[in-house]
């Protein structure tokens, strides 16, 4: 890539039998781009990998418009200024922005804000302080609602969402049990984030050993996973649990656990116990609950009160790989590719 070239991924095809392929994306190189008056040169930093991406590749009916093909990734990026045509955002300012899987963009400087010189490195406004860490706040401020002595459960509890999910729930006292797939990750999620059990799904008695680690019932369920997961945790919902549904990697990643769907006992337990089950997208809640989010995972960040992870590939050409790897689970913490100069 020369000063004058930039390089972008692109949805090449869309998935065929559920599975996404590397054959689905394409790298490209394209002339670097212009800005004009208002505008400017942005190089990418860092690329955020997010489980929503999945969806985005098919032509259904969803929240977002799906990537169309050949069109560029979708993806939020966190980006240098390198030339500037408006005063008030110079070159050599960080700021997040939704370019997709590029090296480079042009954005309206009016719609672009300078990331805060709080000591927090950049990037983080990908993961904990991003979208991720504001899915995980506003689920359990929203519909989680945990209580000191209650028992929350995490699915994908090693991922950027589930990792502050259970941190925020232990801050205010409760009992939580995360669920991860792998002994590595089920250490980590005990040893270092502070919960007070974790359990791999991948273990043939799985179902027993969250009931054990379960005494009391569950009160609130974050789910990330669905399938057999969902299948294990039901039957353990308290009067009147609460279940904010985040996300199904288990159909989002294109594999069949083997698990029918519930759907008759699913509907019974949500009758006859009185459970709040809310799927949301983080969106719904940027106006009631954004300022509270910076200020609270800001200061328990800079406190040392709140742990993260991230998984970062370096090149943007390794970032099909990266994303498949993070549907198939194979990712510890939050998916970043590093795309352009360290920070």
């Amino acid at each position: 890539m020369t000063a004058s070239i930039a390089q972008q991924i692109v949805l090449a095809a869309r998935p065929t039998g559920g599975r996404a392929q590397l054959t689905d994306f394409r790298l490209e190189d394209v002339p670097m781009p212009v800005p004009q008056e208002g505008q400017v040169l942005l190089r990418v930093d860092y690329l955020s990998l997010d489980p929503y991406m999945r969806g985005r590749m098919n032509d259904a009916r969803s929240y977002a418009k799906p990537v169309q093909i050949g069109e560029p990734m979708t993806g939020e990026s966190v980006a240098t200024v390198i030339e500037s045509k408006d005063a008030a955002l110079p070159a050599g300012a960080h700021v997040l922005v939704t370019a997709g899987w590029v090296s480079h963009a042009v954005a309206d400087a009016k719609n672009l804000a300078a990331l805060p010189a709080d000591g927090i490195p950049a990037r983080a406004y990908l993961g904990v302080l991003g979208m991720p860490g504001f899915t995980a706040y506003s689920g359990m401020a929203a519909i989680g609602k945990p209580k000191s002595g209650e028992t929350v459960v995490v699915g994908a509890a090693s991922g950027p969402v589930g990792s502050l999910v259970g941190q925020l729930a232990k801050l205010v006292g409760a009992r939580v049990v995360g669920i991860a797939g792998g002994a590595k990750k089920c250490a980590y999620v005990v040893q270092q984030l502070g919960f007070d059990a974790a359990i791999d799904h991948r273990a043939p008695d799985f179902a027993d050993q969250l009931a054990n680690a379960c005494p009391s019932g569950i009160d609130v369920y974050f789910e990330n996973i669905g399938g057999a997961v969902w299948k294990a945790v039901l039957p353990l919902l308290n009067q009147y649990g609460r279940v904010p549904v985040c996300g199904l990697m288990a159909q989002t990643s294109g594999k069949n656990d083997g698990v029918d769907d519930g759907l008759a006992t699913t509907m019974r337990a949500i009758l006859t116990r009185s459970l709040t089950v809310r799927g949301y997208i983080n969106y719904e809640f940027l106006a009631e609950y954004r300022q509270a989010f910076l200020k609270d995972v800001g200061g328990y960040l800079r406190d040392g009160k709140i742990k993260h992870q991230e998984d970062v590939t370096d090149g943007l050409a390794n970032a099909p790989q990266a994303f498949l790897d993070m549907i198939d689970g194979r990712n510890f913490g939050k998916v970043l590719v590093r795309v352009g100069d360290e920070e």
